[in-house]
């Protein structure tokens, strides 16, 4: 089985993927690709460094480069994927047969609430960073973006997480039983 996750910053993905780990699914990022070759290439990983090594990768690979790479490092194992950020993502991921895409949904506000009660190392400190960083990942400047609007509207399976950890889990339960 092979979930994949897509959704806005502070959604919950990384929530979804420690509930989906814990029972059992492999924890991969399409973003492991691109902190390998900055680490490669002697760069920082910051999120700057990160949308920009990811659009390089495209550029250089095609538009599911990141996903491609992963599903060589999987070689058929069950796992969730955190981070899909292209429909060309999904495309090839979906080519293994066993793939179904999430899509996380939370509100603007819940969103901001949340990043700044976790305080990770990269996230804006301003709402209005946040918002543009929000536009910016959206929709593509060109095929090397990222396109976060193109890709949730390929999800199988949107979850709404404005709630309680406890409703979230209950969805997931649900979710986890039909797959």
């Amino acid at each position: 089985m092979l979930v994949g996750l897509t959704g806005r910053n502070a959604s919950g993905k990384s929530t979804l993927v420690s509930w989906f780990s814990e029972r059992g699914l492999r924890n991969v990022s399409c973003s492991d690709s691109i902190r390998t070759w900055l680490r490669d290439q002697g760069i920082e990983t910051t999120r700057e460094a990160l949308i920009e090594g990811g659009r390089e990768l495209r550029r250089r690979g095609g538009a599911g480069v990141l996903a491609e790479m992963l599903l060589e490092i999987l070689d058929g194992g069950d796992a969730v994927v955190d981070s899909i950020r292209t429909p060309a993502e999904v495309e090839s991921l979906r080519s293994r047969g066993d793939f179904v895409l999430i899509e996380v949904r939370a509100d603007e506000e819940s969103r901001w609430k949340r990043m700044t009660e976790r305080g990770r190392v990269g996230d804006p400190i301003e709402k209005e960073t946040f918002l543009s960083q929000e536009a910016a990942e959206a929709s593509p400047e060109d095929e090397s973006g990222q396109a976060l609007d193109a890709t949730a509207s390929m999800a199988d399976i949107t979850v709404l997480n404005d709630g309680t950890i406890e409703e979230l889990e209950g969805k997931l339960d649900d979710i986890w039983a039909s797959l």
